[in-house]
């Protein structure tokens, strides 16, 4: 993966707008509101754990996390972060809910497009492609268009 690319996608999670929304959400009297207040400001703090652990350089476990975080592929980050942001959302459905989780949720998709790979270039999709035509003449028993 790119090295900008990660500190991209480390820097959509370094922003605190889960944490703040979350407690934001937590200003009510509604329990559902409560829940996923409480679940928003978790993310954060897992997202904070895992993608960048120099900020919890006082919690013991924190590079241990960070490690095996960073031992996951892109579409398991993607998958667990895209979970994890629209848990809450499903709790309890409001405009703080929502842009609070829209950051995690955008890393789990910039991790699962860097799951898809790079995109290839126009000479190489070709020469493949021309690979690929003769590999099914040799298959029909045919060459040129003209059989034998």
């Amino acid at each position: 993966v790119h090295k900008h690319f990660n500190s991209l996608c480390r820097l959509w999670r370094f922003s605190s707008t889960c944490a703040i929304s979350g407690v934001w959400n937590c200003v009510t009297v509604n329990p559902l509101n409560i829940a996923a207040g409480v679940w928003m400001v978790l993310n954060a703090f897992v997202l904070f754990l895992c993608e960048v652990p120099f900020c919890c350089q006082f919690i013991e476990f924190a590079n241990a996390v960070a490690a095996r975080a960073d031992k996951l592929k892109p579409w398991q980050k993607a998958f667990f972060y895209c979970g994890m942001a629209l848990f809450p959302i499903f709790l309890s459905f409001s405009f703080t809910t929502l842009f609070g989780n829209a950051i995690a949720f955008a890393t789990g998709v910039l991790y699962g497009l860097a799951s898809l790979g790079k995109k290839g270039d126009a000479v190489t999709y070709a020469r493949l492609q021309h690979q690929k035509q003769g590999d099914e003449e040799k298959m029909t028993g045919t060459a040129n268009g003209a059989p034998e």
